[in-house]
C-alpha cells in the first residue's frame, strides 16, 4: 500500500510543476507586468488562494521559474582545475552560447531588459540566479589557473566576465534581431576558439 505522506507529497510536487509551467508561459508571452498571480490561477483552473499556498509572491514564482530554466538549460558547468585551459575555455563558451542561443533562454533575456526599468528587483533577481552563479565557477577555476602560472595574476571575476563580453557578441546580436540563430554547431564552436583566443592574448603568462 502507498505511503500517504509519499502520494501527498507526489501531488503536491505535480501541482507545483503544473503552476510553474502555467507561469512560464505567462512570463515569456506577457511580461513581467503583464502577468498576475490572478491569470495564473485562471490559467490554471484553480483558486487564487492555493496559488499563494504554494507561492507567496509574484516575485517568489518568478524565482522558482527562473530556477527551473537555470536548470533545464544551463546549470553551471564543473571545470576541470587541471585540464588544459585553452581547451577548458572553449568548451565552457561552447555550453555558455549554447544556452544564452536557446530560444527560452533568449525569451527570458528580452523580458528581462524589457521589464528591469520598471521591476529593478527583476534585472537583480535574474543576475543573482543565472549570470552571476555562472562567473563564479568561471571565477573559481580561473583562480585555480592564476595559482598554477598558466594565466597572469587578476581579478578573477573581473577576468570571468571579460571573457563572458568575449563570448556572448553573437547572442546580443540574436537579441537585436541582427543575426538569426547559428544553423549548425560549428559556428558556435568557431566564436568559442576566437573569445578563448583573445582573451588567452590578455590573460596568458
Amino acid at each position: 500500500m502507498d505511503d500517504p505522506l509519499s502520494v501527498r507529497e507526489a501531488r503536491r510536487r505535480a501541482r507545483r510543476g503544473a503552476i510553474l509551467a502555467v507561469a512560464r508561459a505567462a512570463f515569456l508571452e506577457q511580461g513581467y507586468a503583464g502577468t498576475s498571480m490572478s491569470t495564473v490561477a485562471q490559467a490554471l483552473g484553480g483558486s487564487k488562494g492555493t496559488l499563494w499556498a504554494y507561492f507567496a509572491s509574484k516575485e517568489e514564482l518568478f524565482a522558482a521559474v527562473l530556477d527551473q530554466l537555470v536548470e533545464e538549460y544551463g546549470p553551471p558547468p564543473v571545470l576541470d582545475p587541471a585540464a588544459a585551459v585553452d581547451r577548458t575555455l572553449e568548451g565552457y563558451a561552447v555550453g555558455l552560447l549554447t544556452t544564452t542561443l536557446s530560444p527560452p533562454i533568449l525569451a527570458l533575456n528580452r523580458l528581462v531588459i524589457a521589464e528591469s526599468a520598471r521591476f529593478p528587483d527583476l534585472g537583480r533577481l535574474f543576475y543573482a540566479r543565472a549570470p552571476e552563479r555562472k562567473l563564479a565557477v568561471l571565477a573559481e577555476w580561473l583562480v585555480a589557473q592564476m595559482a598554477r602560472g598558466a594565466l597572469r595574476p587578476a581579478d578573477p571575476m573581473r577576468a570571468a566576465m571579460h571573457f563572458h563580453q568575449l563570448t556572448l557578441g553573437r547572442q546580443t546580436r540574436t537579441l537585436w534581431g541582427v543575426e538569426p540563430l547559428p544553423a549548425d554547431t560549428e559556428t558556435i564552436a568557431a566564436d568559442a576558439r576566437a573569445a578563448t583566443a583573445v582573451f588567452l592574448g590578455g590573460y596568458a603568462t
